[in-house]
């Protein structure tokens, strides 16, 4: 059957880079997984647990937690918001999150309160970074960590596959730790002259995935 896709998405999601490194998601070796790989063991390593296992090489990971979320009421970052599949204000939000793992990628699927947020995760060929596509918009980011986390550090984007301006994407604050046993998740991003496009944090722990 014939894809029904819009001919402007398909070539936008060809431009994506491919991935050094393909393994098949039904034994991923944690050195060759995504998160570990950009990391490098020793880091690693050294990562609190619940964020190792979040992160790792298991072909599918289920979890649930709740999440806070502000955004601002401007009519620029509403309309963004809605295009991207960003969710909507509202605290104590029960969320429903998984990781799909094949090929080299990771499908990430957010289940909040009013919306599903789904966004793809791959490796960059030509750096040490990290892709995440969220409808039209793929981020280029850096990772960092320390003891207790992974700070995301957004570098670059892109919007159709054209280049966004730095001074255009604000400022975005991103962080991925642990606390009580639980993985926890710090998500801020602001934009120039908009203010607050979405702030979400929470926690989450896995679940059997039935």
């Amino acid at each position: 059957m014939p894809s029904k896709e819009p001919a402007a998405r398909r070539v936008f999601f060809a431009r994506l880079p491919t991935p050094r490194q393909r393994f098949d998601d039904s034994h991923v070796d944690e050195a060759n997984a995504l998160f570990p790989g950009l990391l490098g063991d020793t880091a690693w390593q050294a990562l609190p647990e619940p964020v190792r296992r979040m992160h790792g090489n298991a072909p599918r990971v289920a979890a649930r937690g709740m999440a806070d979320v502000e955004g601002g009421t401007h009519l620029v970052v509403r309309v963004l918001r809605t295009l991207l599949g960003l969710p909507s204000p509202g605290t104590q939000q029960a969320l429903a999150f998984s990781i799909e793992r094949s090929n080299g990628r990771e499908t990430w699927t957010r289940g909040f309160a009013r919306s599903q947020m789904r966004s793809v995760l791959v490796r960059d060929a030509e750096a040490p970074h990290l892709l995440e596509r969220l409808g039209p918009i793929t981020l280029r980011l850096a990772l960092q960590h320390d003891a207790t986390g992974i700070d995301w550090h957004l570098l670059a984007a892109s919007a159709w596959g054209m280049p966004i301006p730095r001074t255009w994407l604000g400022k975005v604050v991103s962080r991925c730790s642990a606390r009580d046993g639980r993985y926890t998740f710090d998500i801020d991003t602001r934009l120039p002259l908009a203010g607050r496009l979405v702030t979400y944090r929470g926690w989450l722990e896995i679940v059997p995935d039935d």
